[in-house]
């Protein structure tokens, strides 16, 4: 899973000097252009133009890292398995998980393990066929189509594995950070005599010794240079920023070093048997960070006095984990797409991706499956600023076999000028005239945390991804009837801008230099060509038929 962090732009705000905070602006991605002047999704008009209609529960299927299910925000919304009677360690419903009563985590053992991190699929690719490849002249006339695939990433891997000057030249800055920040963390703490605080909170403290005041006043420098909200805390952003310098470091050896195989340790699948159950039904695991982010983006209780409200009202979520820190396994998330369409997903939410995918067709199986089962699946688009049509990004749409998943959305994420002054368009977020279907809301948005009753903000398209699956869920709520085909139709059909606003609408181009300030025209950078709105969809919605016919997308029986 890539996670944006801000580390590069704190190290630009240090050589500018520059710490200017980003607007208040908690929500925008629920607002309307025209009423509200922010660029979001017009959730209040959606909801206005159905009141009187009849909504069913849908489920809404987080495939993520966890999710923390005693949330005040999540708790009323988690799916339930009624087929499963908790704790008694029985398979119930002869699913092939004991205790599956809320999800299901593909990245543990029946005792308990759980895998927290893992390896680059780049890493893992490089070293599996180092021995087969390495310094040999290959004939590709002679291979198959699949060993020919497998040649061409492990060719692809053996190029990009290999660390670039940037990335040596920020493991010594961000470790710098990390240190001083640890180091005026525990000053903080023994001062003040609380283990976890936010921003906030530390801003209010008015220690009394000159050693406590330095640190407060050095750690907040760097908490408004790293560009953290009040929200932030330090129990949750020290070990991530931890975890961002491990994996640099682990970039400049993992052309030398055999990576540590950390799914046999806390797995310990056979990772060859895709029929074998594995697992255990702890669902919120060791980081559930992203993942509940994501949920209430979709769903977290609308109009409770509480936090935040979720875009979709009348929705079930069904918690897998199946992403750890690092690059997802292509098994694990098969098998979790299957579990999601076994178990009644109708709307599958997918905010990861890598670039290698060495058992895809696993992968496109489990999407077609999907597909025969009228399931929509959701997925986050990338923060890499690249051009997926040129470049690569998993899961996609895009099967082996050359034909297209008919019910795959690829989100990229979206902005607003008031929000981060002068990008319509994410800076970070991957885009692609093909690739890519839509933008939607990606940068500061506020959502649940771990914690039971924490908020605050996160960014990436793994925050656009889960609104335009609030979206799909409404539409299936209000309109049962529609095929997945058919809300995927009225979510991007109804976001393309006329022809006059495509021609006028110019955005910075996404991974391009700033201070260069390249633009391009919103219709080149996604297939619509324009923002996901909720109102637009679910009006649009009410215009269509019902589907006679499901969609034909072969399936293989696994």
């Amino acid at each position: 899973m890539k996670k944006q962090f801000l580390v590069l732009a704190a190290l630009a705000a240090v050589s500018t000097q520059s710490f200017a905070q980003q607007p208040d602006v908690k929500g925008w991605h629920l607002k309307d252009k025209q009423t509200d002047n922010l660029n979001g999704i017009s959730v209040q008009k959606a909801y206005e133009f159905l009141k009187g209609k009849t909504a069913i529960p849908v489920i809404v299927a987080v495939i993520d890292s966890g999710i923390d299910t005693a949330h005040e925000d999540l708790k009323p919304i988690l799916w339930r398995n009624k087929k499963e009677i908790a704790g008694n360690g029985k398979d119930d419903d002869k699913n092939g998980y004991v205790d599956d009563v809320f999800g299901w985590n593909f990245l543990g053992k029946a005792d308990g393990t759980n895998l927290k991190k893992c390896t680059a699929e780049q890493t893992r690719v490089y070293h599996a066929h180092k021995a087969k490849y390495e310094g040999k002249t290959i004939d590709t006339t002679k291979l198959t189509a699949s060993q020919k695939r497998e040649y061409a990433d492990w060719k692809r891997a053996e190029a990009n594995i290999v660390p670039s000057t940037e990335t040596a030249s920020e493991v010594p800055m961000i470790e710098q950070l990390y240190k001083n920040l640890s180091r005026v963390d525990s000053v903080i703490q023994a001062s003040w005599g609380k283990k976890t605080y936010t921003v906030d909170e530390l801003n209010a403290f008015n220690p009394t010794d000159a050693t406590a005041q330095k640190a407060k006043k050095a750690y907040s420098q760097m908490m408004t240079m790293m560009q953290q909200e009040g929200t932030t805390s330090n129990t949750s952003f020290i070990p991530e920023l931890g975890d961002y310098l491990q994996s640099k470091k682990d970039a400049l050896i993992a052309k030398d070093s055999v990576p540590v195989n950390y799914r046999a340790l806390y797995v310990g699948d056979d990772y060859n048997d895709f029929k074998k159950p594995y697992g255990n039904n702890d669902i919120m695991g060791p980081g559930a960070m992203h993942g509940t982010h994501v949920s209430g983006i979709i769903a977290a209780v609308r109009n409770n006095g509480l936090g935040m409200d979720g875009v979709a009202d009348n929705v079930r979520i069904m918690t897998i984990r199946a992403v750890p820190d690092g690059d997802e396994y292509d098994k694990d998330i098969a098998k979790a797409i299957r579990y999601a369409v076994d178990n009644g997903a109708k709307v599958i939410n997918m905010s990861f991706g890598k670039s290698f995918s060495p058992e895809k067709q696993l992968v496109d199986d489990a999407v077609a499956y999907a597909a025969s089962k009228d399931v929509l699946i959701i997925h986050a688009a990338g923060n890499d600023g690249k051009n997926l049509d040129e470049d690569y990004n998993f899961p996609n749409p895009n099967f082996l076999n050359g034909k297209k998943a008919v019910n795959f959305i690829t989100v990229g994420a979206s902005s607003d000028e008031t929000v981060t002054p002068g990008n319509k368009v994410a800076d970070f977020s991957n885009y692609g005239k093909t690739q890519v279907d839509v933008f939607a809301p990606g940068t500061k948005i506020y959502s649940t945390l771990p914690g039971g009753n924490t908020y605050g903000n996160q960014q990436g398209t793994s925050m656009a991804s889960p609104v335009v699956a609030g979206i799909a869920a409404l539409v299936r709520s209000y309109y049962p009837k529609l095929s997945a085909v058919q809300v995927k139709e009225a979510i991007l059909a109804s976001c393309a801008p006329s022809a006059k606003e495509e021609a006028a609408l110019q955005v910075n181009l996404p991974g391009s230099n700033p201070a260069e300030k390249v633009q391009a025209p919103l219709s080149t950078l996604s297939v619509t060509g324009g923002y996901v709105n909720a109102y637009e969809a679910v009006k649009y919605a009410s215009t269509q038929k019902v589907a006679t016919t499901a969609p034909k997308t072969p399936t293989k029986k696994k």
